[in-house]
């Protein structure tokens, strides 16, 4: 079993920062993928990011590439999602996600966090 707890969200202006911390725990994470999701009123989920545990080898979306940076802390089991020159529409519930056998399906989702982007 994997437990997934997400913090760090909360309330910025346009153009600000904002670091998501995903805790990880309930075994070791060195052959998963970890992924960033967020979703939006109205709007379906999108996956804002990736990293396999093992390499560090990232994938970004589109939408945030530039300006969001996944990386993680072996040692501790956490994942962070640091994200700067934030949009209004960067507003959204954001997940994180473990897929612990690389299939491209997540099997465990944490509770979510709220980011609101301010104009």
């Amino acid at each position: 079993q994997v437990q997934l707890v997400e913090s760090g969200g909360g309330l910025v202006q346009a153009g600000g920062s904002l670091r998501l911390s995903c805790a990880a725990s309930g075994r070791t994470f060195s052959t998963y993928i970890m992924g960033w999701f967020r979703q939006a009123p109205g709007k379906e989920r999108e996956i804002v990011g990736r990293i396999v545990w093992s390499t560090g080898v990232t994938y970004y979306g589109d939408s945030v590439k530039g300006r969001f940076t996944i990386s993680r802390d072996d040692a501790n089991n956490r994942m962070y999602l640091q994200m700067s020159s934030l949009k209004p529409e960067d507003t959204a519930i954001y997940y994180c996600a473990a897929d612990t056998f690389r299939s491209g399906t997540y099997e465990y989702w944490g509770q979510g966090t709220q980011v609101t982007v301010s104009s």
